[in-house]
């Protein structure tokens, strides 16, 4: 029985803000549906390139506000995605705003969290890089 990935869903509070966090991270947006019945909006995001389906964020935005919403989402587990350079891409989320939870201290490996507490694991493409500072020395911040 074959059996294909098409996307995962996060329920969202701040529509607006949570496209600006996966869009630092450098998704696309790829389509939206605005559904008057069932007032909610979902919004899919992908890499660029990556517009058949297979690797998309499903934002969920409910019109109607999310009181149910977990201010704490570990029960999610976390997103993933590889990057070009760990550490250019951690210093261009920081100089956004986004706190760096888990620094890429080994060049390798990151997590940093959306508006939504949805941890996001950044993983170095290919090999590790070389530690740098000020990454090596970083502490975490928080939890992911």
């Amino acid at each position: 029985m074959p059996i294909k990935y098409l996307h995962t869903m996060v329920r969202v509070k701040d529509l607006d803000a949570s496209i600006a966090f996966y869009k630092l991270l450098g998704l696309v947006e790829r389509r939206r549906i605005d559904n008057e019945g069932g007032r909610f909006t979902l919004v899919f995001l992908c890499p660029p390139g990556m517009d058949d389906g297979h690797a998309d964020v499903e934002l969920t935005y409910n019109w109607d506000g999310d009181d149910a919403l977990p201010s704490d989402s570990r029960h999610f587990g976390h997103l993933a995605y590889t990057v070009e350079n760990i550490y250019e891409t951690c210093q261009h989320l920081q100089d956004n705003g986004v706190t760096i939870n888990r620094p890429p201290r080994d060049g390798r490996m990151a997590f940093v969290r959306s508006p939504d507490n949805i941890s996001v694991e950044l993983l170095q493409e290919g090999d590790p890089l070389p530690a740098q500072e000020p990454w090596a020395s970083m502490e975490n911040t928080g939890h992911w």
